[in-house]
């Protein structure tokens, strides 16, 4: 059974990191609401969850993507590009450690766990402004010894790889083309977002299911129309905060 590591929002978040999105007020109540529906929906699509307490002095701590990049072997525990979100790693690695051995990512480096997209055996990290090519140097050192390769994409216009290119499927993607490059994922047929949904490409794919916003219809009407089943939760409190679907967990297979 799989593992969905996720924490709960903090009181704090109204004081999260924004780079692309402007500051609007976030109702807590309902985003910690809407954030116990999705560990809820992680739970019904076959997940054990296992939810850390909230860290009231640090508002971005229930993204808990950023923190780590974790494959079948390891747990690489990352160096947030923001320095206000360095606080968050130790307690995920604590976490971890009951499952993984640990490896971490060392200043001057920075890596954000949303920037890196898993892909089978290759590694796709975006070289963002989060995260730098000495992070991506780490990680590859890391994983390396794995069987991992691990690819640097450019992208623009977004926080996140992840805000640009998810995996939806075996053999496909779901891509903002004006973020990213689709032609970077050789072999994974992409799926465009609608374009007037250019937040819509992030996707969290848990066996044969998506995990899925609720604010991106049309987008969600392509991904249906290519056989992409999908379960539409509502994170819209999360979003004032950057964050999205894959930011609020760490899934473990194996």
């Amino acid at each position: 059974m799989p593992v969905a590591i996720t924490r709960k929002v903090s009181p704090a978040i109204v004081r999260c990191e924004l780079t692309h999105l402007a500051r609007a007020p976030i109702d807590v109540e309902r985003a910690a609401a809407q954030h116990e529906a999705y560990e809820r929906t992680l739970a019904a699509l076959g997940c054990a969850v296992v939810s850390l307490s909230e860290e009231p002095e640090l508002p971005d701590a229930v993204f808990l993507e950023d923190t780590a990049v974790v494959v079948d072997e390891v747990a690489v525990i990352t160096r947030p590009g923001a320095a206000s979100r360095r606080a968050e790693t130790a307690s995920v690695a604590t976490a971890l450690a009951a499952y993984r051995p640990l490896t971490a990512i060392e200043a001057p480096a920075t890596l954000d766990g949303g920037d890196v997209l898993r892909l089978g055996r290759r590694l796709f990290v975006g070289v963002s402004g989060r995260t730098n090519g000495a992070g991506i140097a780490q990680l590859r050192a890391a994983l390396a010894p794995y069987g991992y390769t691990v690819e640097a994409v450019p992208v623009h216009g977004c926080l996140h790889l992840k805000s640009a290119v998810t995996q939806v499927a075996p053999d496909a993607v779901l891509v903002n083309p004006a973020w990213v490059d689709a032609a970077a994922f050789p072999g994974f047929t992409p799926i465009p977002v609608d374009p007037g949904e250019p937040f819509a490409a992030n996707a969290l794919l848990l066996g044969n299911a998506v995990v899925y916003p609720e604010a991106f219809p049309a987008t969600a009407a392509a991904l249906a129309g290519a056989g992409v089943a999908l379960a539409t939760v509502d994170v819209s409190e999360l979003a004032k905060a950057e964050g999205a679907v894959t930011c609020c967990s760490l899934i473990l297979v194996g």
